[in-house]
């Protein structure tokens, strides 16, 4: 007869804190990114252009993939860091490489606390409805505002300087463009990782999957559904000021329905709510973009829905549920019958 288990002992938090150690093969992302750095230097704003899109993506995941909370105007977060740090350059007030991030993520997640008072409110179809809505207001805030904005035509010419006062940005060689943000995304990865393991990462899971559960055993549902959409408004604002940065220009484009609908789209292809979704999507996505649109200039998007409709009714966790299934389907294969 085993003895019992002390009675300090929480098996929940045994569990999370396996879930929480790394595994053999997650630094395998970031080897790749280090290697397409060496082995491919003339392909260095594709890479900068991808790193971007897997931090939108990841801050995307968060409110998606493990709160729940089904938007489709995430862009408009995207849009205010890109905006914050377009502007603070182009007027002379502040162009700062890293102390600009800062800013652009504060105006974000200000914008998603405001907007989440709101729209968190509600649910479903309607919720999805008012965060399109608000990006579609920020854009037109943003075409109005001429002054500020640029109107239609954006901003241009942004001048930042050289990061820590040594390492010059070239848009035509950017070399330090792509460390810079890969080191941003994987400072970001880190933080939103612990996050999502935390025990408030395990309340937005269950309230993901069962809200009136949670509400039952007195979790503050809604504050903590807000709190999580301010934190990934921040990180899409960061991933905004970042592509300001790295094309020293601003337009509406970042406020668009095309940017928040792609980023959606690569989510649902990687897999949501796994992290690393967000990784496999933006590479699955952007590689097949870039060479279906070589080969077939004018109907390169067909092969991209095909794909995706096929991933969407067969393997509902994405690229990755893909990987799952296999190992299943090989584990049944090897066990003994």
């Amino acid at each position: 007869m085993s003895a019992p288990a002390p009675a300090y002992e929480n098996p929940g938090a045994q569990a999370l804190t396996g879930r929480h150690r790394l595994r053999l093969w997650e630094p395998l992302p970031w080897l790749l990114a280090l290697a397409f750095y060496f082995l491919f230097p003339r392909h260095l704003g594709f890479g900068t252009e991808l790193l971007i899109t897997v931090l939108f993506a990841l801050s995307l995941d968060l409110a998606l993939g493990y709160a729940g909370i089904v938007t489709l105007g995430h862009a408009a977060f995207f849009g205010a860091g890109a905006y914050t740090v377009g502007m603070l350059a182009h007027h002379g007030i502040w162009n700062e490489p890293i102390t600009s991030l800062f800013a652009a993520a504060a105006v974000a997640a200000a914008i998603g606390f405001a907007s989440g008072l709101v729209l968190l409110r509600t649910t479903g179809l309607t919720l999805l409805m008012l965060t399109l809505c608000t990006m579609a207001l920020l854009e037109e805030a943003a075409n109005l505002g001429h002054d500020w904005t640029g109107g239609f035509d954006g901003l241009t010419g942004i001048t930042i300087p050289p990061l820590f006062g040594l390492f010059e940005f070239n848009p035509l060689f950017p070399k330090v463009q792509y460390l810079y943000i890969l080191g941003v995304l994987l400072v970001c990865f880190v933080f939103v990782r612990t996050l999502v393991y935390s025990p408030f990462g395990q309340s937005l899971t269950g309230i993901r999957e069962n809200t009136l559960r949670m509400h039952a055993v007195g979790a503050p549902v809604r504050t903590r559904l807000i709190v999580c959409y301010t934190i990934s408004a921040a990180v899409a604002g960061v991933a905004g000021g970042l592509w300001a940065q790295a094309n020293a220009y601003v337009n509406l484009s970042t406020l668009g329905l095309d940017r928040a609908a792609t980023v959606l789209i690569i989510l649902v292809l990687g897999g949501y709510g796994r992290l690393y979704g967000a990784f496999v999507g933006a590479v699955a996505y952007m590689v097949l973009a870039h060479f279906l649109s070589k080969l077939y200039p004018t109907a390169w998007q067909l092969g991209l829905g095909l794909m995706l409709v096929i991933i969407a009714l067969f393997f509902r966790g994405g690229i990755l549920g893909m990987g799952d299934v296999i190992t299943n389907w090989l584990r049944k294969l090897r066990a003994p019958s």
